[in-house]
């Protein structure tokens, strides 16, 4: 009687399938706990506000409701202004907050943070017909030019000390309570500038490619991750549904869906 070995990539499929498995058998059950997560909702294609249905979408909120079903967690969402959200995540206000948010050890004093779910390198998003200039470099010399930030955030620190000359009140620094309103200010010409990771700004460059563009090298680049309160016990479920995610091509699949196949209705 013969018998038919499998291929050495079958038998790998086989393995790698197996370990998978078993990952996803090891994840912990929340056994169906209420979380509530605060957003901003101003960040595409992270979470943003659909102009077409209304509601609220986007990468994070399609990475949560797939860590909600491996974790077994009921999710509620609320809307949080990005200046509120830290101070309220830290005060326990809330269970979790996502909003494309930066890995930085000063904002670890405050709060806990998940593993990393994405990297992103930060870039310069101008107006599409901009020439004036290039890098940071020809931006900084003429005084004229103006760059549109929030406040706290870490474009805004890039601005100050990578871009301009390290002074945070330095008047050339328009601040803005969303990124989404510096990101208008852009556009009709009230600042010239606004700095980005390159997941926001191919958001809006790849929707409105008429209207913007991201120009010169990456300045950097930055982890982004979910926040808890400091001791929280939901940060080790996250990291392990992060991880089972990263393995099994989850998190892939959510970048091939939210950066090269989805456009935002106009």
């Amino acid at each position: 009687m013969n018998h038919t070995l499998p291929t050495l990539a079958a038998a790998a499929s086989i393995l790698f399938s197996a370990g998978l498995s078993a990952l996803a058998d090891t994840l912990p059950d929340l056994g169906g706990r209420e979380v509530v997560i605060a957003s901003e909702n101003t960040y595409p294609p992270l979470q943003f506000v659909d102009p077409k249905s209304g509601e609220a979408i986007g990468w994070e909120y399609d990475a949560i409701a797939e860590i909600a079903k491996r974790l077994n967690m009921k999710v509620t969402f609320e809307n949080v202004s990005w200046d509120a959200m830290i101070p309220a995540i830290s005060a326990g206000e809330y269970d979790v907050a996502m909003n494309g948010i930066t890995i930085r050890a000063d904002r670890a004093e405050q709060v806990a943070f998940s593993d990393p779910y994405m990297r992103s390198e930060m870039f310069m998003l101008v107006r599409a017909d901009e020439e004036r200039f290039t890098d940071p470099e020809s931006f900084a010399a003429n005084p004229d030019f103006l760059a549109g930030a929030q406040p706290g955030t870490t474009p805004f620190y890039v601005t100050v000390y990578d871009v301009l000359d390290g002074d945070e009140a330095n008047p050339r620094i328009k601040l803005f309570e969303t990124f989404g309103a510096a990101v208008q200010a852009l556009k009709v010409g009230d600042v010239d500038l606004v700095l980005t990771d390159s997941t926001g700004g191919q958001g809006y460059v790849t929707t409105n490619p008429d209207t913007f563009k991201l120009i010169g090298e990456p300045m950097g680049s930055e982890d982004f991750g979910f926040i808890f309160p400091k001791g929280s016990d939901l940060v080790e479920p996250f990291n392990a549904a992060i991880a089972s995610m990263r393995a099994d091509g989850t998190l892939d699949a959510l970048n091939k869906k939210w950066f090269f196949d989805y456009k935002i209705a106009q």
